[in-house]
């Protein structure tokens, strides 16, 4: 496993990272018997750094992250988020006290003094302007609940508004085969103000697995059964926004020019860990096996320039007209 330096929290962080938002819930029935396995299987191959948010199974990812530090002599690091809680989720909902109450759940459920790191959860365009959250954001700081902050992101120009905030440490946003937006102009602002990246929705739902047909079907209570057109949240967070069957077609095109020593799925991991400015991604993983396959890519053959750019091209004409300008 090689390890990245996570922006201004200092952390050296395992480029392939977990993303515990299926061994929350939303993504079909798991096993706490499965997901503890996948997680030890994590710690062995060197992956440190963990994602997680408070909604994750209204806390039970939380949980199941506490029960693996505890278990575990290795050093970890486990993000999680605020504020999807609120009810209605509106900018107004978003003031200190409530993203306070919000973290003394999180400490409770992790069962610790202190949060790595705390990231505001994709919250509403406006809150991006409200200066008094961010310094209160430093006050948390200063009293110790967490060690940094920063934002998970639905949008490049969120991002942008982010990162002026002198004390924002990471932003989080999707990045993949068929979200290349942050190679405009984020990923480079992001290095040059030391604001770490992590890419997030790296395989758009599974989609990019190239396990996926059109027959394929999903239980009822799994968000790529229920989310295909944001009927639940936004859109973007299912299959990456982009046209289930249009999809499907693009990873056809992908696997066409894939390494044959690669997984689909490993190609579009590295893929992303190609692009500079990057700290870490963080596919999720449901089985041992899975994460097995995930953190190899770490030491998997590089990309060359011509087989970025034919990601590009396909990106391009198939993707591009349908994503790029939405977030």
């Amino acid at each position: 496993m090689q390890y990245r330096r996570l922006g201004k929290t200092g952390y050296s962080v395992s480029e392939v990272s977990f993303g515990s938002w299926a061994i929350g819930g939303t993504w079909g029935p798991v096993e706490d018997s499965t997901s503890m396995r996948a997680l030890d299987e994590a710690i062995d191959q060197g992956i440190n750094f963990f994602d997680t948010a408070d909604v994750y199974g209204d806390g039970h990812s939380e949980k199941l992250l506490s029960r693996l530090a505890k278990s575990k002599k290795e050093r970890i690091y486990i993000a999680t988020k605020a504020g999807r809680r609120l009810d209605p989720h509106v900018a107004e909902g978003y003031t200190i006290e409530n993203i306070t109450a919000f973290l003394e759940r999180s400490l409770k459920n992790l069962d610790v003094e202190q949060v790595d790191l705390l990231q505001l959860h994709c919250p509403p365009t406006a809150v991006y302007d409200n200066e008094a959250l961010f310094f209160g954001m430093d006050q948390l700081v200063k009293s110790g609940k967490i060690a940094h902050y920063g934002v998970s992101v639905e949008t490049v120009d969120e991002a942008l508004k982010a990162i002026t905030y002198e004390n924002v440490a990471t932003v989080q946003i999707i990045f993949n085969m068929f979200r290349l937006k942050p190679t405009d102009v984020l990923l480079e602002k992001a290095m040059a103000q030391d604001v770490g990246v992590i890419a997030r929705v790296p395989l758009a739902s599974g989609m990019l697995t190239g396990k996926m047909r059109k027959d394929t079907i999903f239980d009822k209570d799994d968000h790529r059964f229920f989310n295909r057109h944001g009927e639940a949240f936004d859109k973007g967070e299912t299959f990456s926004g982009v046209d289930y069957n249009k999809g499907l077609e693009a990873v056809e095109r992908l696997m066409a020019v894939k390494p044959t020593s690669m997984t689909m799925a490993q190609f579009a991991l590295k893929w992303i860990l190609m692009n500079k400015g990057i700290s870490c991604v963080i596919p999720g993983g449901r089985t041992p096996e899975q994460v097995r396959q995930n953190a190899e890519t770490s030491e998997g053959i590089e990309l060359d320039i011509v087989l970025m750019n034919q990601v590009k091209a396909i990106y391009d004409e198939l993707i591009r007209p349908d994503v790029h300008h939405l977030w």
